[in-house]
């Protein structure tokens, strides 16, 4: 009976293994075709699949400084203005958030329950439907085409609030917080000196996955930013993907310069990611 089941363990495993495998592969192959595209030239590009790189990396470059030299883009400059939007609208989100959370776990008042339904519920609502309202708003405060709309709201982020206060729940305990009080310690003394380095883990894998929703955001900048200067990488390489009058080449290596700055994150990232997650659904 021992033998049969780790037979049928073995099978499973392998069967896993294979599923796994065969799921990587589906998602690699894409990737894999986007940078080698961005070595070929258009025409070998038009005439077929091809999975050898090709030899005009460097016509491609070229090609693409002088297009957006052309329509006065600046590849450097939307590089740092996705940094900067990235990190400004993570830093924001990841903190006030995590202050969020922390109220949720550390205090018992009326409404508690009401207030984090109400948190869920608009996990489930999609952002897109209260565009047409916040660009009005926008608007009115005269801050279009500025960054202010795409890191301030960052601070309300009801799936950011739900993940930490779960974290906390499974992790951190309220006697450390009662600890900190009798000592003396303030509520921001707490949060900021105890709380946040305790959560460290769901703070990171927060914090890289809003680097990453932020980078990849499309629609907020084609919205809200007006004058090229102040494009973000994804909004010209969308421009230049566009563009009837350029190589396909070029094309490819615009979206593969987008995409690459997420993949040496993740690269560099991915284990605190797992960790994190990991340990939210852990109770020590």
């Amino acid at each position: 009976m021992h033998k049969n089941y780790r037979i049928k363990n073995g099978i499973v495993r392998i069967v896993l293994h294979i599923i796994c495998i065969f799921v990587l592969i589906i998602c690699v192959i894409p990737l894999y075709l986007l940078f080698l595209n961005a070595t070929r030239k258009s025409i070998d590009i038009i005439s077929g699949l091809s999975f050898m790189p090709g030899t005009n990396l460097i016509e491609n470059f070229k090609g693409l400084l002088e297009y957006c030299e052309n329509m006065d883009y600046n590849l450097i400059r939307s590089f740092f203005n996705s940094c900067v939007i990235s990190i400004l609208s993570t830093s924001l989100c990841v903190y006030f958030s995590a202050l969020t959370a922390y109220a949720f776990h550390a205090y018992e008042f009326k409404g508690k329950k009401i207030l984090f339904g109400i948190v869920m519920l608009i996990i489930m609502i999609p952002g897109q439907l209260g565009m047409i309202g916040f660009y009005n708003l926008v608007v009115d405060l005269h801050i279009i085409d500025t960054i202010i709309p795409l890191t301030l709201p960052a601070i309300a982020s009801a799936s950011t609030v739900f993940f930490i206060t779960q974290y906390l729940k499974a992790n951190f305990s309220k006697d450390y917080i009662e600890a900190a009080r009798v000592d003396g310690g303030n509520e921001f003394y707490i949060f900021n000196l105890i709380t946040l380095p305790i959560v460290k883990p769901s703070l990171l894998t927060m914090g890289i996955m809003g680097i990453v929703s932020s980078w990849n955001n499309f629609m907020g900048p084609l919205l809200y930013l007006q004058s090229t200067d102040k494009y973000t990488l994804p909004l010209i390489a969308y421009q230049i993907g566009i563009a009837t009058d350029i190589d396909y080449g070029v094309q490819y290596l615009a979206l593969a310069l987008t995409i690459l700055p997420l993949m040496i994150v993740y690269f560099f990232f991915s284990k605190q990611i797992i960790n994190g997650v990991a340990a939210g659904g852990v109770k020590e």
